[in-house]
């Protein structure tokens, strides 16, 4: 059991503090990879099962440069401590033990998320009162509490997230604010849109690494071009946002600062062909208004197609795409013939290319006979769905 130490007149120290990646479902893999590329050192995976994301260690300053570069990850979360806890008594007396002065201004709103496996204390109603009694004794006042809702955009309270695991009580405080998909440029959105982080996952799980042409035939709000294009030029996501670390007492703004100006200076003017194209003008035009939001649009070429009509630029490169599945089309639409026509426009206009295709059914992927050698299982928007990969044959 750890917990963190740290002065308590509001000041930030360069102690190393515990960090967790969140991600979703089946992205650990590509958020360790991505925190290895950025230099940090993440748990090794055999020691590290925590679930749903990553573990990694380093100061404040390291906090804000993940939140500014990580690219597949929903959240990042600073670990306060953790004890064991077979008591309310218990858990109040040492839940008020942790700096919480260091993290959090008196008088801020807060929102307490708690979830109980398997403890004496399963009540999580009950356990997030016990905590939020320890803070208010610690800051002298008790926080007024609302209601996390990351769908309302600004002015969030600062999010406490309490896990009660066979009696060890771990008690995390989260940095991130919105979810790390708002990126901020995406303010119109196709009919079930996906979001940024995933289209990311897809883009880095494909290999893809900006040197290549990317075709993406059913772009929608173009998650997956305008990610491409930030990848390609080196963008970081969080360059244009807000995040709840800015409203710590000891947030840094001189760091902060330079991380931004470092970022700026690692911009990349490498222009890879990035086509995206979809048959709904509507959607196509939103696209558009995004990646110029996220001044991007010099970076893509967008295109009014059907995909029998599409063709890609010319190869080698890759096709990442999300077409439509499930939840994305009306109830009853049959897409056998939408898959099978995507697999010929493929085999025919870019053999040899690597391909990751999101979809919620194997058997359309079948249909398409595009050959997957690998899947990643995740979810988007709670709908369960998987990333295959492969590489497409010649022929028809």
């Amino acid at each position: 059991m750890t917990s963190p130490t740290g002065s308590s007149n509001g000041t930030a120290q360069a102690t190393s503090e515990r960090f967790f990646a969140v991600t979703a479902p089946g992205l650990k893999p590509i958020a360790a990879q991505e925190l290895l590329q950025l230099g940090f050192r993440p748990d090794q995976p055999e020691r590290d099962s925590t679930p749903g994301g990553v573990e990694f260690s380093g100061e404040l300053r390291d906090l804000y440069r993940a939140n500014l570069h990580l690219r597949s990850v929903s959240r990042v979360i600073l670990r306060l401590g953790d004890f064991y806890a077979a008591a309310f008594s218990e858990l109040r007396k040492k839940a008020g033990r942790l700096p919480w002065e260091r993290w959090i201004n008196p008088g801020r709103p807060l929102a307490l998320r708690v979830t109980c496996h398997k403890s004496r204390l399963y009540h999580s109603g009950a356990v997030a009162e016990r905590v939020a009694g320890a803070i208010g004794d610690r800051l002298g006042q008790a926080p007024p509490l609302q209601v996390f809702d990351q769908s309302s955009g600004a002015d969030l309270p600062q999010l406490v997230l309490v896990r009660l695991e066979r009696d060890l009580c771990t008690i995390s405080l989260d940095s991130s604010g919105a979810g790390l998909h708002r990126r901020g440029y995406r303010l119109a959105t196709a009919k079930a849109p996906l979001r940024e982080t995933l289209a990311a996952a897809m883009l880095l799980a494909s290999g893809w690494d900006g040197s290549a042409s990317l075709w993406d035939p059913f772009c929608g709000s173009g998650a997956i071009p305008i990610e491409a294009a930030c990848l390609a030029g080196r963008l970081a996501p969080g360059r244009s946002r807000r995040f709840a670390f800015m409203d710590w007492p000891g947030f840094n703004p001189p760091d902060w600062g330079e991380l931004l100006q470092q970022a700026e200076d690692q911009r990349s003017d490498f222009q890879p062909q990035i086509w995206a194209s979809d048959r709904d003008a509507g959607a196509v035009q939103m696209a558009q208004d995004n990646a110029a939001r996220a001044a991007v649009s010099d970076r893509i070429e967008f295109s009014q197609a059907a995909i029998s009509a599409a063709h890609p630029p010319p190869g080698p490169g890759w096709v990442v795409t999300n077409p439509p599945y499930g939840r994305r089309v009306s109830s009853g639409k049959d897409l056998r013939d939408l898959y099978a026509r995507l697999g010929d426009v493929m085999r025919r206009t870019c053999p040899g290319w690597r391909f990751a295709i999101l979809s919620n059914d194997p058997r359309l992927l079948a249909v398409s006979r595009l050959p997957v050698s690998r899947r990643i299982s995740t979810d988007n928007g709670g709908l369960p769905v998987s990333i295959a990969l492969g590489i497409v044959p010649p022929g028809r």
